[in-house]
């Protein structure tokens, strides 16, 4: 029609930017760096919550039953993401809670992301290598950018990967 201009929106415009919370100062000050680009870019923010059991690893010698069950898993995790996201406004905001391995969850949610934001648990090159890493491995394999954000610093600052 003449006279009609039309505005095609890309796919970075309609992606969201994810970021994985664990219930740690990092994953906080992750969620706080994502909220302020959510809003500053006007898009939307997938906040992911991943709980898994470990069933060959256990920390007591007389472990409380419910605490192995999947059901109290999903609690304890739905807890983490409900405090996490109470505070969250001026967003369009989307809560994920899934079962299986964090860092393979969050790196396949990277494919249609703007950005991935992790925290930064502090584990020294040791600990690292021993334990892995959910951040490097984002790092690592993730589709978009990321971002890990370090829990010391008061405003949360960035670390871009």
């Amino acid at each position: 029609m003449p006279g009609t201009t039309l505005k095609c929106m890309s796919d970075d415009e309609l992606s969201p930017i994810v970021v994985g919370v664990d219930g740690s100062a990092a994953a906080a000050a992750a969620l706080r760096w994502a909220v302020e680009q959510a809003r500053a870019l006007a898009c939307p923010l997938d906040v992911i919550s991943v709980w898994h059991l470990e069933y060959g690893l256990m920390t007591e010698a007389f472990p409380d039953p419910d605490g192995l069950s999947e059901a109290a898993a999903e609690r304890a995790q739905r807890k983490i993401m409900d405090e996490a996201a109470v505070n969250v406004t001026g967003v369009q905001l989307r809560e994920i809670l899934v079962e299986g391995e964090a860092r393979k969850l969050l790196v396949e949610m990277s494919h249609d992301a703007r950005f991935l934001v992790v925290g930064n648990r502090g584990h020294g090159p040791l600990a690292e290598l021993l334990l892995g890493s959910v951040s490097s491995y984002c790092v690592h394999h993730a589709s978009c950018p990321v971002v890990v954000v370090k829990a010391g610093d008061a405003r949360g600052a960035v670390s871009p990967a």
